[in-house]
């Protein structure tokens, strides 16, 4: 009898299979696939996650409504349990309000400067980082979905959270451990399911909330502790456990970053470029989804991390916890990242996390997303400290491994810290707009300019004889050099805080296409928009 699933367009659907036969070792000795094929003609061959004793699950999201068939495949083609089965699938479209799942997953857009789903809409990253938020530090359901919740209000639609293969620890360090335990056994022999099935049920709330994890898969450090094969077995599991949903991949924290004790650290660097290089190609080669990937770099680009930058999808970023000081560093990385080819969206994945070093505060937040987003950038992350190491009030995380902390703010105290608000406010004030096809404008197009090695400075981005967009990081008056004088236009100044208009009338620019502000009202931070009533 061929049995008959009944699924979602988009959702994620599990079942199990039993193994009649006993393996001493069944995590490493077999591997289980199973292949789905749709009405198009298009396979998917889905890798199943061993889930204990002698049982694997397969988790599959038909990407389309219709009819599909399968099969498994194992490794052990005599295990009749497991080899050879066969199936069908039918699929209906999906009606539900999560626009993860309403507009399909997630890929890079036909230009290949931002996100968009997989109907076209666009999709706008704003992050958060919660690297450790998969650690007990954080309890669910309580305070995870407490931090979920709050998240979603400020219009957030990325989480950066590790699949347990922590950074400022020490492997198998106590901190690193949730309600089961850790995600490997300490000589690296295989996973612990029931660690993963205690981040499922995170995971699995992110993307209910309409959230899309990006899953990094460990510090970069971890690969001379573990090595190639046990990182591939580690990423495929990631991609077995989560695979079926809107998700992005990371293939590790600071790649080329050296265990901050080690007495080799140039010889580590070396091994961890390489090695990531080979995980990268595996990653792609076994997510039947083809999630977007990329690497969490140090100083350097993103997609200098491995040999091959063509393996990564996206370049992310790190560029400095140093206050206005890491500003110019900010902008050059992004707009080398955006001159390089192969031509992929650009986004900051870690600056200034606010509070760290008792700086970064929210101003510092606001100018760090404007200035990102108006050079080009696909999206923005945001971090807080106290939220990234998850302090307890009861209990801070404590000293790196190079023997000092980071700080201790209670993750209590730091969700509220108003620069998360303030980058929502950003991205509803731009969504407003087809942010996606803004054109960035030179740095001389606004008057005064800067130059590059300046702290603080105006930003403008737009479409041309449409909408502009300016952001000016003090009250000083600014000129536009150069604004077309077809249309109407008209100004409003934007509090970029709270997201409160202050129109200016119509805007008329002299013979020359120049156009001087009023002065604002208060000394802060602006968002000037100047839109062509045409």
């Amino acid at each position: 009898m061929v049995r008959k699933i009944h699924a979602v367009q988009n959702v994620a659907m599990e079942w199990s299979f039993q193994s009649g036969k006993d393996y001493g070792d069944p995590f490493n000795e077999v591997t289980l696939d199973v292949v789905y094929q749709g009405d198009s003609g298009k396979e998917f061959r889905v890798p199943a996650y061993w889930s204990g004793e002698n049982e694997w699950r397969v988790r599959f999201a038909p990407p389309a409504p219709g009819e599909y068939s399968y099969r498994t495949v194992c490794s052990d083609a005599e295990n009749a349990d497991l080899n050879g089965l066969e199936g069908e699938l039918s699929a209906a479209p999906y009606d539900g309000d999560n626009p993860l799942l309403r507009h399909g997953f997630i890929g890079v857009s036909k230009d290949g400067r931002h996100f968009e789903h997989a109907d076209g809409t666009p999709f706008f990253w704003l992050g958060d980082t919660w690297w450790m938020g998969l650690c007990r530090r954080l309890s669910w359901p309580d305070d995870f979905q407490l931090l979920t919740a709050d998240r979603v209000e400020n219009g957030f639609t990325v989480i950066q959270i590790i699949a347990g293969l922590y950074p400022d620890m020490p492997a198998f360090d106590e901190r690193g451990a949730n309600e089961a335990g850790y995600p490997w056994e300490r000589d690296y022999s295989r996973i612990n399911p029931a660690y993963f099935d205690m981040a499922d049920l995170k995971i699995r709330w992110l993307v209910k909330s309409g959230l899309a994890p990006c899953i990094v898969g460990c510090w970069g450090y971890f690969m001379p502790w573990m090595g190639v094969e046990k990182l591939e077995q580690h990423w495929r599991n990631i991609v077995a456990r989560w695979g079926a949903y809107p998700a992005f991949w990371c293939l590790a924290g600071e790649v080329m970053m050296a265990y901050y004790l080690s007495e080799k650290k140039e010889e580590d660097a070396k091994l961890q470029k390489d090695g990531w290089t080979q995980v990268a190609r595996y990653v792609r080669q076994v997510d039947p989804y083809s999630h977007p990937v990329t690497a969490h770099p140090g100083p350097d680009l993103g997609r200098d991390q491995v040999d091959d930058p063509s393996l990564l999808d996206f370049d992310m970023l790190q560029t400095g916890h140093g206050d206005r000081k890491s500003a110019a560093n900010h902008r050059n990385r992004i707009n080398e990242s955006l001159g390089r080819e192969p031509v992929m969206p650009v986004l900051v994945g870690e600056v200034s996390y606010e509070g760290i070093l008792e700086a970064a505060r929210s101003e510092i937040q606001r100018y760090m997303f404007w200035s990102a987003m108006l050079s080009g950038t696909a999206g923005h992350t945001y971090g807080a400290n106290g939220i990234w190491q998850l302090n307890s009030r009861e209990k801070p995380f404590g000293p790196s491994p190079h023997g000092s902390s980071w700080g201790s703010t209670p993750w209590e105290d730091a969700y509220r810290l108003p620069g998360s608000r303030h980058l929502g406010v950003g991205k509803r004030i731009l969504e407003a707009y087809r942010w996606w096809e803004f054109q960035p404008r030179p740095p001389e197009w606004v008057d005064p300019h800067y130059p590059e090695d300046a702290e603080l400075k105006p930003h403008a981005a737009g479409i041309p004889g449409d909408v502009w967009v300016v952001y000016i990081p003090s009250s000083r008056q600014v000129e536009i050099q150069d604004l077309s004088s077809e249309g109407s236009w008209t100004g409003t100044f934007i509090d970029p805080k709270n997201g409160d208009e202050y129109p200016l009338g119509v805007v008329a620019p002299d013979g020359d296409g120049k156009w001087k502000m009023p002065r604002p009202e208060i000394f802060q931070d602006w968002i000037l928009v100047l839109k062509n009533e045409k």
